[in-house]
């Protein structure tokens, strides 16, 4: 096994020791180099090897000092040592000893000032600053933060004839009275970079100062188990060549907290099972270390050799679940199949027929075919129209009748004609014409400005949220204050006539054109910003053509990460309860996946399949990993993002709605629209029997739909949509009128029932068909038919309204699992 250039062995139970960084190049007197020691146990990096000493081979070159090499003079050398007759080597090399070193303003002292806190929102980064100096938050603007620094209060910030007496150096040491406390040590490395760029004559940032090229942490993967503890080493590789260790200035954060934290030195502390990250943020820049904390259960390896496999789903599950000693959950039986299949892809239940019908058929493929058949049926079609709906903002909140209808039927027919997710990706960004004609239009209807034409992109279809760099650069995230001015600037010369401000005057007709002139200002600046995609190549300014169209390419190309990942993301989730980034629609470097290589693969299959979001489905649906029991068992319980057994979840709020109509036969009624101000009025756009999943607009009037948590639609962000529990749908569930005045109304599924005379054994399995697509067990079957025995008229129908209450009302019916 290849790692950093290192070949570890990998036989199992394998234990050697290895240095990182493998490779040290310290370009003049001041450069350092933090070492680390580690365990490596079968080809993993397991933990740290303290109280060791470690030496170098040509002392007058470099030496090791408390785990740093530092350097001496120019040449090579070799740094070593041995640990219990295991050796483990790393090679060093210093350049440029003799030349004058000179800190930078830009790469050194603002990650000084980065690092503790100066330029933070709760301190001088903050909009108006703190005691009349004001830093740019996170150091996004060095030339500022420069003239701030050096030339406003009279100069006073720098002393150039006596470093020690600035107050930049006085008042962060408080040497004189500082409100935010001390922030550096006298002698300290951090006071030596401020006090000896001042003494070097203060230079400012320079065009030509070296940009970062590639940020690495030392380990990049690390297997450890609960309780131990491993020091980070972050190192920055510059366009000029020369390597630095960050380590001191970097920020770290731990993406998942109940698996590892991280101190503000790099410091991790295991304190859960699990694979967990650490992000390390300098500069802007963001690299990701990951460490795995197995269980503590003991699996046989044939667990996972034998276990079943559909397909690379699998492989790439198990192979994560044998890393973690997690036992797969048994294969869930053909009821609870068709029934999570049916709702998770055309958000119905199955009939008793389809369930019967299924349960008889002793084909092996029987399966596969369900599949494919859900694929192709009507309800697919609606369901997946709502789902992107929610995304796309189809919502009476923001436009008129016509045009949400026009945009909801453009929707529908992508759906429907099974457009891929590129092609409608490119249709909608790069849309023009009249809303009422032209459905995709009414996005821009919806996004009015640049910004936020550029953020819900960027949300919608890269799961993206790049609003914290429209004021600075992204904390959290790559994304500078420029790139976002250069991809909002992609969209300042969309124009539309008739457009009403609140998007709801007139009859919604609007017309989208685009102008050959125009740019967004950036207001940092004060200029126009090059117009330019994320990470992509700038469009000249003068050019007049439209810039959506060179967006649209580098959007849906395979070459954009974002993309594929971010609709592969939302798929899985809609079929696996948890996504493999979460929150869904939250794709930024710093929240990884659960999972990084499945979501690449899964990803590269899109691409492959020329994103066709049916084949994606149906590689998903037919793996193991989703047809897996929502049985937790002793070897697996405890976990909730690695798909060990399938995660149940509340039904939403209009699949819920739907199947209490479906199995009362008591269809629901929306004749009321909802406006922003609270009031309501008649709609007769949605006839009797339409079903929840049908309506194209949330603002549709239902109090069902809104207790149990629909999505708004009033920002793109899965947020919007709500599954947690509250006491009012326990109530509603037990006492509202969506269940019981629906049994107890004419023409219910209860009249019929009585209309046709069932016996009692064949009501109750009628009831558990309609509601579960099980039949009852013997146990359930037994009771109720001792409570209808013997029964007629009016009792009888009130002791079978209360078994389909019993039943719907039971956490099986409400839940996907």
């Amino acid at each position: 096994m290849l790692i950093l250039g290192l070949f570890v062995s990998t036989t199992r139970g394998a234990e050697d020791i290895a240095l990182l960084p493998g490779k040290i190049s310290l370009t003049g007197p001041e450069a350092r180099q933090g070492v680390l020691l580690l365990k490596l146990k079968d080809g993993e990096y397991s933990g740290s090897v303290d109280g060791v000493v470690i030496k170098s081979t040509h002392p007058e070159v470099a030496t090791v000092e408390k785990g740093i090499v530092i350097p001496h003079g120019n040449g090579r050398a070799e740094i070593i040592t041995q640990v219990g007759g295991k050796k483990a080597v790393a090679t060093v090399e210093v350049k440029d000893f003799e030349r004058p070193w000179k800190w930078g303003f830009r790469n050194h002292v603002e990650s000084v000032f980065s690092k503790n806190g100066c330029n933070s929102g709760g301190c001088h980064g903050a909009l108006a600053g703190k005691g009349g100096f004001r830093l740019s938050l996170g150091a996004y603007a060095p030339e500022q933060d420069f003239y701030r620094l050096t030339r406003e209060a009279l100069g006073r910030r720098i002393e150039l004839a006596a470093p020690g007496r600035s107050l930049v150096l006085t008042k962060a040491t408080t040497a004189l009275k500082h409100t935010g406390g001390r922030r550096i040590k006298v002698g300290s490395r951090d006071y030596r970079v401020i006090a000896d760029w001042i003494a070097d004559g203060a230079l400012p940032p320079n065009k030509d100062d070296p940009t970062i090229e590639k940020l690495e942490v030392f380990p990049p993967i690390s297997s450890l188990k609960i309780g131990d503890k491993q020091a980070l080493l972050v190192r920055v590789l510059y366009s000029d060549g020369h390597e630095e260790d960050v380590t001191s200035w970097v920020k770290f954060t731990s993406a998942n907290e109940t698996v590892a934290t991280v101190d503000e030195n790099g410091l991790v502390e295991i304190v859960g099972h699990g694979e967990g990250a650490i992000t390390a943020w300098f500069s802007s820049k963001i690299e990701v270390a990951r460490v795995t904390v197995p269980f503590d259960f003991s699996i046989p390896d044939e667990t996972f050799t034998q276990a079943p496999r559909k397909n690379f789903v699998d492989d790439l599950v198990l192979d994560q679940m044998q890393r973690l000693n997690l036992r797969p959950s048994p294969r869930v039986n053909d009821a609870g199949f068709i029934r999570r299949v049916f709702l998770d892809t055309i958000g119905v239940l199955p009939t008793p027929e389809e369930v019967k019908g299924f349960a008889v058929d002793s084909s092996p493929d029987k399966r596969d075919r369900l599949i494919d058949h859900l694929l192709t049926r009507s309800e697919f079609i609606e369901y997946w129209s709502y789902k992107w709906s929610d995304l796309l903002l189809v919502s009476g909140n923001l436009l008129r009748p016509d045009a949400i209808k026009a945009y909801y039927g453009w929707v529908n027919e992508q759906i429907a004609d099974n457009v891929s997710w590129d092609e409608l990706a490119r249709k909608l960004v790069t849309a023009k014409g009249e809303s009422l004609d032209e459905g995709a239009t009414n996005f821009f209807a919806v996004h009015q400005d640049p910004e936020n034409m550029a953020e819900n992109v960027s949300k919608a279809f890269m799961g993206l949220s790049i609003n914290c760099a429209k004021c600075h650069n992204h904390p959290l995230e790559k994304w500078t204050n420029d790139q976002y001015y250069a991809f909002a600037n992609l969209f300042a010369r969309v124009r539309g006539k008739g457009w009403g401000g609140d998007g709801r005057s007139g009859d919604g007709k609007r017309t989208l054109y685009v102008t050959t002139k125009g740019d967004l200002t950036q207001p940092g600046t004060g200029k126009a910003q090059p117009p330019a995609p994320l990470d992509g190549d700038v469009i000249p300014s003068d050019a007049t053509g439209d810039r959506r169209e060179a967006l649209a390419v580098w959007l849906t190309s395979p070459d954009n990460p974002y993309f594929s990942r971010a609709i592969v993301n939302r798929v899985w989730a809609n079929f696996m309860t948890v996504g493999l980034v979460e929150p869904v629609d939250d794709l930024r470097v710093s929240n990884p996946a659960s999972n990084a290589l499945l979501l690449d693969k899964l990803a590269d299959y899109l691409v492959e399949n020329d994103y066709d979001l049916k084949t994606l489905m149906r590689v998903i649906l037919q793996s193991e990993a989703y047809q897996r029991s929502a049985e937790v068992l002793t070897d697996n319980a405890g976990e909730s993002r690695y798909y060990s057994h399938h995660y149940p979840r509340r039904l939403k709020a209009e699949v819920l709605y739907d199947a209490i109509s479906s199995v009362t036969a008591v269809p629901g009624n929306f004749d009321m629209i909802g406006s922003p101000d609270g009031s309501k009025k008649e709609t007769e756009l949605y006839p009797q029997g339409t079903r929840a999943l049908q309506l194209y607009d949330s603002t549709v009037d239902s109090y069902f739909l809104k207790t149990f948590g629909r999505n708004e639609r009033e920002i793109t962000c899965e947020c919007g949509r709500s599954n947690q529990p509250s006491m009012i749908q326990v109530l509603h569930i037990a006492n509202g009128d969506s269940i019981n005045d629906r049994l107890k109304g004419k023409k219910s599924r209860v009249d019929d029932m009585l209309a046709k005379g069932l016996k009692d054994g064949e009501i109750i399995d009628e009831t558990y068909l309609l509601c579960l697509s099980r039949l009852p067990t013997l146990r359930e079957k037994t009771e109720f038919e001792k409570v209808l025995a013997g029964t007629f008229g009016d009792q009888r129908r009130l002791i079978i309204e209360d078994l389909f209450w019993a039943v719907m009302s039971s956490r099986e019916f409400l839940f996907q699992h």
